[in-house]
């Protein structure tokens, strides 16, 4: 596969709706259960720290940065969404998206950013761990599907670039 990360724009959210549906099926990946609209979407998220993994015409992923709160003190903490299509799982696509959202995030003065993963997405988990997220605690069950409550690990990688506060440098192996 001979995938770029490139800027996410509007012309792509149908394919990002698409890949989001996937998500939402898996029942492990996000408590929503339908897809937002564009508009949803997009206000839900920054404007900036958009990407895409595209091979010509076609998306097989995508990372974003939504605000981590709307309180002041909450400045240049954002929480990250990572989603990659079933057809090209294993390929580095979640990788690559994460590590690109972490050079962004520190070029947009984020010090912080954060996951809430559902702890039955080993695989998520797996990703940010790599990307030098650490866990930080968990939520017991704290959101539930079809009837099955779900624990919410909560993960943070904190930039020695951006006001990282002397935490260890933590790099995508």
């Amino acid at each position: 596969m001979n995938y770029k990360i490139e800027e996410l724009k509007f012309v792509d959210w149908p394919q990002v709706c698409s890949i989001y549906e996937e998500s939402i099926r898996t029942g492990i990946s996000t408590f929503d259960t339908k897809s937002p609209s564009w508009k949803d979407w997009d206000s839900s998220r920054l404007s900036s720290c958009r990407f895409v993994a595209r091979e010509r015409e076609n998306v097989f992923g995508w990372a974003t940065l939504s605000h981590a709160a709307s309180t002041w003190g909450y400045v240049g903490v954002a929480e990250v969404s990572v989603h990659v299509s079933k057809i090209c799982k294993r390929e580095g696509i979640g990788t690559a998206l994460l590590k690109s959202l972490i050079t962004a995030s520190e070029k947009e003065g984020y010090w912080t950013i954060k996951a809430e993963i559902i702890s039955e997405n080993i695989a998520s988990l797996n990703l940010h761990r790599k990307c030098g997220f650490r866990e930080v605690g968990y939520h017991e069950k704290l959101g539930h599907r079809e009837g099955v409550w779900h624990d919410v690990i909560l993960l943070e990688r904190r930039s020695l670039k951006t006001g990282g506060n002397g935490l260890p440098k933590r790099e995508c192996l």
